[in-house]
């Protein structure tokens, strides 16, 4: 699907598949079927991410970011834009458009919004909502010192890769778990933000 140039047909294909695979958002923006009300209650704490694809000439390209080195949580990690879902946003496509425009300066304006991908929990009692985006160029970001150490562009290609997905694994308290790692010319991404690229290839390979 992301072998030629980002073109409005592979826009729509891509949506179409979000759409065939449960990923349509209702007016909220929370995925239909969803367990919004959960979330709400407390069960977990409820976040959001965007998956932003850059239509560049070659193919799609997912904004990232590098988080700062001086963060409580998370510090110098690799991260999608988003954060946590507030009670003032709709939900969380307004959250995901919220916190990218806040931690990188991306106009809300400038994402068609496609689509969303199954939420995503994370063993530090997170639920993260990915809502999907595409973005036609010319992209400006201005980022927040605070939060945003560096932002960068994934190639779609990479993604969709199955030799990128790579297993590894350490030991906490005596449990051992599981994550996946994308090494990408130097960068690390691995944690939440690697298990939701994964999910999103393997939705889209299927």
């Amino acid at each position: 699907m992301f072998r030629s140039s980002a073109t409005a047909d592979e826009r729509e294909a891509l949506r179409k598949r979000l759409l065939s695979s449960g990923g349509e958002l209702d007016a909220a923006g929370w995925l239909s079927g969803d367990e919004g009300h959960e979330v709400r209650e407390g069960l977990r704490t409820p976040a959001a991410v965007l998956v932003g694809l850059v239509a560049r000439p070659d193919e799609p390209y997912i904004i990232l970011t590098q988080r700062t080195a001086h963060l409580r949580d998370h510090a110098g990690q690799i991260s999608l834009p988003g954060g946590r879902i507030e009670r003032d946003d709709a939900g969380p496509a307004a959250a995901a458009l919220r916190e990218a425009l806040e931690e990188i300066g991306l106009d809300p304006n400038r994402v068609e919004l496609l689509g969303g991908l199954r939420h995503y929990d994370t063993i530090t009692g997170f639920r993260i909502h990915p809502i999907v985006g595409w973005i036609e160029p010319p992209v400006e970001l201005t980022l927040d010192p605070f939060e945003v150490a560096d932002a960068f562009e994934l190639p779609m290609s990479f993604v969709m890769d199955p030799l990128n997905h790579r297993r590894e694994s350490h030991e906490r308290n005596g449990e051992r778990r599981h994550y996946y790692v994308l090494p990408y010319q130097g960068r690390h991404i691995w944690g939440a933000t690697a298990g939701i690229l994964v999910n999103f290839a393997r939705l889209l390979a299927d």
